[in-house]
């Protein structure tokens, strides 16, 4: 192993992304990994709420949370090099530049365990964190057998209880993160009607050229929040959820989140865990 190599004793670093799960396996390792780094790979696009969390959470670690930043680039100026073209589920360059990279170079080369907080009900989402081979990822809650409600009793035995965002969005990430369900977008429009018209000015929505990128596959935001489509959203949703608490044991994506609401539920994992 590299830690043999060099004769350095490994680092733990656990990476926070401002959501429950990763907060809570924070909460567990803090008496277990004495010397445990904790990092959040900061896009600056972050919700107030979630910087709140992260301000309490440090206050209960007692440790700094290390905010790591690209190397001198926004998202405004990547989006920029990529002529305008917004990240999606098909091309997550956001999550490439603004939260792998950062974490990796800060790693750099050293042997490194990373702590991922997937609970063991949802094992089956191990998936891309990094693939530098100097970095290995392990995850307690899998090991321990933890599972959601056992995130919930840390969280609210630690005092942190949920982000404040939780009443109104279901993860973590950037404010225009184009994994939001449409009830979300809704949400933010009525939270942070400033951070909803910032994530408008991002959309190209020209008719007479063609020219259509939106945060969303199906409608600009523009046309979202328009009183009818915000009351029909509404109705959705409520219909979903009134589905949902009935069936939930025999469902598909598309009949618990309706057309345009699944096209990737699982989101990027270092963005919202």
């Amino acid at each position: 192993m590299a830690e043999e190599v060099t004769g350095e004793a490994p680092r733990h670093i656990l990476s926070l992304s401002g959501g429950k799960d990763s907060t809570a396996l924070a909460i567990y390792m803090r008496d277990r990994v004495a010397n445990m780094e904790y990092v959040f790979c900061d896009t600056e696009q972050e919700l107030p709420e979630t910087y709140d969390y992260l301000k309490k959470l440090e206050a209960y670690l007692g440790k700094p949370i290390n905010h790591l930043k690209h190397d001198g680039k926004g998202f405004d100026e990547l989006l920029s090099a990529r002529r305008g073209y917004l990240p999606s589920p098909q091309v997550r360059w956001c999550t490439e530049q603004l939260k792998i990279k950062p974490f990796e170079k800060y790693v750099g080369d050293a042997v490194c365990y990373s702590y991922i907080g997937i609970r063991a009900d949802e094992a089956h989402r191990r998936g891309y964190i990094s693939t530098k081979p100097n970095i290995m990822t392990k995850y307690p809650f899998i090991d321990d057998g933890l599972r959601k409600a056992d995130v919930m009793r840390l969280l609210d035995e630690s005092g942190l209880g949920l982000p404040a965002y939780y009443e109104w969005r279901s993860r973590s990430g950037c404010y225009f993160c184009f994994f939001q369900q449409k009830i979300e977008w809704v949400g933010l429009l009525e939270k942070h009607e400033d951070l909803y018209q910032m994530a408008m000015n991002y959309e190209k929505d020209n008719p007479e050229t063609g020219e259509r990128y939106t945060w969303t596959s199906r409608e600009s935001l523009k046309e979202l929040m328009r009183p009818e489509r915000v009351a029909q959203i509404r109705a959705e949703h409520a219909r979903r959820e009134e589905f949902k608490s009935k069936n939930e044991a025999n469902l598909t994506l598309s009949q618990v989140f309706g057309p345009g609401e699944a096209d990737d539920t699982e989101g990027c994992l270092i963005c919202h865990l």
